[in-house]
This record gives C-alpha cells, sequence and structure tokens, in this order.
C-alpha cells in the first residue's frame, strides 16, 4: 500500500511536471506569437510613418519647385520689362537728341540772318551818316 501510494504521488508529480512544462512551453509559444505581434505592428507603423514622411517631403519639394518656378517666371519678366524699358529710354535718346540737333541748327541758322541782318544794317547806318 505504502508503493502505491508512493507511486500515486510519483505519478501525480510527475504529472503535475508535466503538466507544468507544456503550460510553460504554451507560454513560451504565446510569448512569441506576441513579440510577432507586436513586431509586425510596429513594422506596419513605421512603414505607414515612412510613407507619411515620404509624402510630406514629396509634397515640400512639389511646393518649393513651383515656388522656384515661379520666382524664375518672374524673374523672366522683370528682365523682359526692363529690357522694354531700356529700349524705350533710348528711343527717347534718340528723339531727344534729334529735337536738340535741330534745335541747334535752327539756332545757327537764325544766328547766322541775325548777324547778316545786324550786318546790313550797321553798313546802311555807317553808309547814311559816313
Amino acid at each position: 500500500a505504502v508503493n502505491d501510494e508512493e507511486l500515486k504521488k510519483r505519478i501525480a508529480e510527475e504529472l503535475a511536471l508535466e503538466r507544468a512544462r507544456r503550460d510553460s512551453e504554451a507560454q513560451k509559444r504565446r510569448l512569441k506569437q506576441e513579440q510577432m505581434y507586436v513586431r509586425d505592428e510596429f513594422g506596419k507603423l513605421l512603414e505607414r510613418e515612412r510613407i507619411s514622411s515620404n509624402e510630406h517631403l514629396t509634397r515640400a519639394i512639389l511646393r518649393e519647385r513651383a515656388a522656384t518656378e515661379e520666382e524664375r517666371q518672374k524673374a523672366q519678366r522683370f528682365a523682359r520689362q526692363l529690357e522694354e524699358k531700356d529700349r524705350e529710354l533710348k528711343k527717347h535718346d534718340a528723339y531727344y537728341k534729334e529735337q536738340l540737333a535741330r534745335l541747334e541748327e535752327r539756332s545757327a541758322q537764325f544766328y547766322k540772318v541775325t548777324t547778316e541782318q545786324y550786318q546790313k544794317a550797321a553798313d546802311e547806318v555807317s553808309a547814311r551818316f559816313k
């Protein structure tokens, strides 16, 4: 009877140890599965963050390109306006130089006529009062 009870006790202990070992292995498997799940979720989260940051970066680059293109077009427009103003100023300069040359020519002619008339009048006065 002692052996049976001891035997039953030993069998119960071994069964308890076997159950504990199985529970431990099951817990290890669950822990590994949870770790894999967490790792997968972190991977998904990191992938979403990477995609989001790439989208933000792409949008920022596109905005910068658009702003740069707009500035380039603005600079070209200002350059064309400046060239147009420069052409206009050159045209005005040529016009006013031409007008000045005409006025100088008329002034020279007027001076010549006036000098001739003065000389003629002076000659007439000299001839009368000689």
